[in-house]
C-alpha cells in the first residue's frame, strides 16, 4: 500500500511509509487489453478504405498543402499528418487512416491501465478494454483521420498520468501531464478544458497542495511552451477560434446543442456502458478507499458544465467519460463477482453482446455504402459524410461541361463549405474541374477567385438568395446526384451557375464570403 495522494510530496520524493487507508495497490497486469486494442487497430486499418473520405479528411489534405503553424479551426498537428500520408502514398485511405487506427487501438489499452491503477484485476481490465473497444468514441473518429481522435489520446495519456500521481504521490508524473496537453494544444484547444476540470476538482476534492507543487508548475510550464506556436498563431490572426466556437454554439455544425450535448452522453460511450460510468462516479466520489481520486470525479462534471453553457460540442468531454468508465468496470467486476454470480454474469454477457451488435452496424462501414438504412446516417452523422463525393465531383463536371467552351474556360467553383471544395481538388483534376475556392474557415486564407472570374458554378446553397447578393445572374443548372439513396449534406443539393459580378472579390470575400462553422 502506497501513500495516500492526500498527503503527496510536494517535491516528488518517494512516498512515506504506507497508510491502512489509502488507495488500492494497482491490479496485476494481463495481456487481455493489449489484445482487444490489436484486434481493435486491425479491424479498423481492415476497414480503412471502405466508403470513401470524410469532408474533414479532404479539408485535412488541403490544409496539408498550406502548412502553417495554425488554421481558424485547429492547430497543425492534424494537417501535417495529413501531407504525410498523403506524401507516402497519395489517394491511399488506408494510410490516411492509420494513425487514427493505431490511437483507437492505444486508447482501449488506456481504458485498460486506468482501471489496473484504480485496484482493478484482470477481469476489471479486459472489462474496461472490451467498453473502451465499442465505444462511440472510438470506434467512430478511430476509422478516420481526425482531430477528435488526436484528442481522445491526449486525454487518456494525460488522465493515466494523474491517476498515478494521485496513486503513488509522486508528483513527477505531472510532467506527464503537461507534455501530453502541449501537444494536445497543437492539435486543438480542448485540452485546455481537461486542464480546468482537473485544477477544479483538485481545488474541490484535494489533495490542495498540488496547487503549489514545484512539478505542476513545471508541467504548466511545459503546456506553454509547446502550445505557443499555435497560440501567438491565434493572436496574430485574431483570435478566429472563438468565431468558430460562437458558431458551434449557435448551433451551426454537427453534435452541437446542449440537448444534443445531454443526449451524447448516454450514446457516446455505448448506452449498455452508462450504468457503469455513472456507478464509476458515484465510487470515485463516495468509495473511502478511492478518496485519492475524488478530483478525477469531479473534473468530468466541471467540464461538462462548461461544455454545456459554452454551447460545446457534446463529445468534448466524452474522454472523460471513459475514464469514469474504468473506474466503473472496476466496480461492475466486483459486483459480478459476488452474490448470484452466473446470473450476473449472464446479464453482462447479453449486454456486451448487444454492445458489440450495434456498434458494428452503427459506427464501422461494415453495410453496403449504396444500402446504407437511415437510421444509420441518424445516429452516426459522420457515415453519411464519407459516402458520394466521386459523384459529387461528377455532377460538378455535367454542369461545367454545359457552359458554353468561352464561359467553361474561365469558370471557377464556389462552395458552401470545405469539404465540398476540398472533394474538387481530390476528385476535380480527373474530370477537368477547374479549381474551387470556398469561404469557409480556413479555405478563405488559402486563396479568392481571380478578378475576373465572372462565371462561378456554385454548390452548397440550398436557396439561391446570398448568391444574387454577388451576382446579376443565378440559374440552377443542376442537382448532385450521389447515385446513392443517403441522406447527407450534399445529396440533391442545388448546382447554380453564376454570371455577372456585382462587386470585385477583393470587396466581398472577407467581409461577406468567409464564414465560420
Amino acid at each position: 500500500m502506497v501513500e495516500p495522494a492526500t498527503d503527496l510530496d510536494h517535491r516528488g520524493a518517494p512516498p512515506a511509509p504506507p497508510a491502512s487507508d489509502g488507495p488500492p495497490p494497482p491490479g496485476p497486469r494481463t495481456l487481455g487489453p493489449w489484445l482487444v486494442g490489436g484486434v481493435v487497430s486491425a479491424v479498423l486499418l481492415l476497414l480503412a478504405g471502405r466508403y470513401g473520405y470524410h469532408r474533414d479528411e479532404l479539408y485535412f489534405l488541403l490544409c496539408g498543402r498550406h502548412l502553417d503553424w495554425g488554421y481558424v479551426d485547429q492547430g497543425p498537428l492534424v494537417p501535417a499528418l495529413a501531407r504525410l500520408a498523403d506524401t507516402i502514398a497519395p489517394g491511399n485511405l488506408a494510410v490516411l487512416r492509420t494513425p487514427s487506427a493505431l490511437i483507437a487501438g492505444a486508447a482501449v489499452v488506456l481504458v485498460a491501465a486506468i482501471a489496473r491503477e484504480l485496484g482493478g484485476g484482470r477481469g476489471a481490465q479486459l472489462l474496461a478494454a472490451f467498453l473502451g473497444a465499442v465505444a462511440g468514441i472510438v470506434l467512430a473518429p478511430g476509422h478516420l483521420l481526425s482531430t477528435t481522435t488526436v484528442d481522445l489520446l491526449v486525454w487518456l495519456v494525460a488522465a493515466w498520468c494523474v491517476v498515478r500521481m494521485l496513486r503513488t504521490g509522486d508528483t513527477r508524473w505531472a510532467l506527464g501531464v503537461g507534455l501530453a496537453l502541449g501537444v494536445g494544444m497543437l492539435n486543438k484547444l480542448l485540452p485546455a478544458l481537461l486542464a480546468v476540470g482537473l485544477l477544479a476538482g483538485v481545488a474541490v476534492a484535494g489533495p490542495r497542495r498540488l496547487l503549489r507543487d514545484r512539478w505542476v508548475y513545471a508541467a504548466a510550464g511545459i503546456v506553454v511552451v509547446l502550445a505557443a506556436p499555435y497560440l501567438v498563431w491565434q493572436a496574430t490572426h485574431g483570435f478566429p477560434q472563438l468565431s468558430v466556437a460562437s458558431s458551434i454554439a449557435g448551433g451551426d455544425s454537427s453534435y452541437s446543442g446542449r440537448l444534443d450535448a445531454l443526449q451524447l452522453q448516454l450514446v457516446i460511450i455505448s448506452p449498455v456502458a452508462v450504468p457503469v460510468w455513472i456507478a464509476g462516479l458515484v465510487t470515485l466520489l463516495r468509495r473511502p478507499s478511492w478518496r485519492a481520486y475524488r478530483a478525477i470525479g469531479w473534473a468530468w462534471p466541471v467540464v461538462f458544465a462548461i461544455v454545456l453553457l459554452a454551447g460545446g460540442k457534446g463529445y468534448y468531454d466524452a474522454p472523460l467519460l471513459l475514464v469514469l468508465t474504468a473506474a466503473g468496470a472496476v466496480v461492475t467486476a466486483e459486483w459480478a463477482g459476488r452474490g448470484a454470480v452466473l446470473a450476473r454474469r449472464t446479464l453482462l454477457a447479453a449486454g456486451a453482446a448487444v454492445a458489440v451488435t450495434g456498434s458494428a452496424i452503427l459506427l464501422l462501414p461494415t453495410l453496403p455504402a449504396d444500402r446504407l438504412p437511415g437510421f444509420v446516417v441518424d445516429v452516426n452523422y459522420d457515415a453519411g459524410e464519407t459516402i458520394g463525393w466521386p459523384a459529387f465531383a461528377d455532377s460538378l463536371a455535367a454542369v461545367h461541361r454545359a457552359l458554353p467552351p468561352d464561359q467553361r474556360q474561365r469558370a471557377v467553383i464556389l462552395t458552401a463549405n470545405y469539404g465540398e471544395a476540398g472533394a474538387v481538388a481530390r476528385y476535380g483534376p480527373q474530370r477537368g474541374l477547374p479549381k474551387a475556392y470556398s469561404g469557409h474557415n480556413s479555405m478563405a486564407g488559402f486563396g479568392r477567385p481571380p478578378e475576373d472570374a465572372d462565371v462561378v458554378i456554385a454548390v452548397g446553397w440550398e436557396r439561391p438568395d446570398q448568391l444574387r447578393g454577388w451576382f446579376t445572374e443565378v440559374t440552377e443548372a443542376g442537382r448532385i446526384d450521389q447515385r446513392v439513396d443517403v441522406d447527407n449534406d450534399e445529396n440533391g443539393l442545388p448546382v447554380y451557375v453564376c454570371r455577372g459580378l456585382r462587386r470585385p472579390w477583393s470587396q466581398i470575400w472577407d467581409t461577406e464570403v468567409r464564414h465560420a462553422g
